[in-house]
């Protein structure tokens, strides 16, 4: 048996399914304060309500492209999560 070689996995001119384009949403920081940034920048380590947003059902810190915070923020957001988790009010891991 004689094999020619590769074959194709779609024909050339076979139709292809275009992209819906998707309309892209600004996510607003959740560590804003009426839209202004709090100075100093400081997330509160005891604030699980705003922690538990953060992290995921894992327990594993969300990042920035889904929690939508800003750079700044999301240091403080990681800092307070790895405070409470030191304190043992988040876990580490899911149980």
């Amino acid at each position: 048996m004689s094999f020619a070689g590769p074959r194709p996995k779609f024909a050339k001119n076979a139709a292809r399914k275009k992209a819906k384009p998707r309309t892209k949403v600004k996510r607003r920081d959740p560590i804003f304060i009426d839209g202004a940034r709090p100075r100093p920048m400081y997330v509160d380590y005891k604030d699980l309500e705003l922690l538990g947003k953060l992290i995921n059902r894992q327990g594993k810190i969300i990042g920035r492209r889904k929690s939508g915070c800003t750079a700044a923020s999301q240091h403080a957001v990681t800092q307070a999560i790895k405070r409470a988790r030191f304190m043992a009010l988040l876990p580490y891991v899911a149980e």
